[in-house]
């Protein structure tokens, strides 16, 4: 079975309460067997116009998982606390 995998490009426009949304996004990428492979850290544009601040890279065991957790409970609680602390670019890719 393909992996799923959730990419997000993040611009964090309130660092204070998208602490708070760091917090329980991890609580649920735990509750629903998230593989954090990327959250944060250095980005540098190697070609085209795409210039991320914040890059997440998320593995599941299938694309079912990851569209699973997008749609918990969980993460729903999480996306509300960004609502006004981030904009959010957010795809679901199959893969290897």
């Amino acid at each position: 079975m393909a992996a799923g995998y959730i990419i997000a490009y993040v611009d964090v426009t309130d660092p204070q309460q998208y602490e708070q949304y760091k917090v329980l996004s991890t609580r649920a990428m735990q509750a629903n067997g998230a593989e954090v492979l990327v959250r944060g850290g250095k980005t540098e544009p190697l070609e085209g116009d795409w210039a991320p601040t914040r890059v997440v890279l998320l593995k599941f065991e299938s694309y079912a998982a990851a569209k699973a957790f997008y749609d918990s409970e969980e993460y729903l609680a999480a996306r509300k606390s960004r609502e006004h602390a981030a904009k959010m670019n957010m795809i679901v890719v199959e893969g290897a």
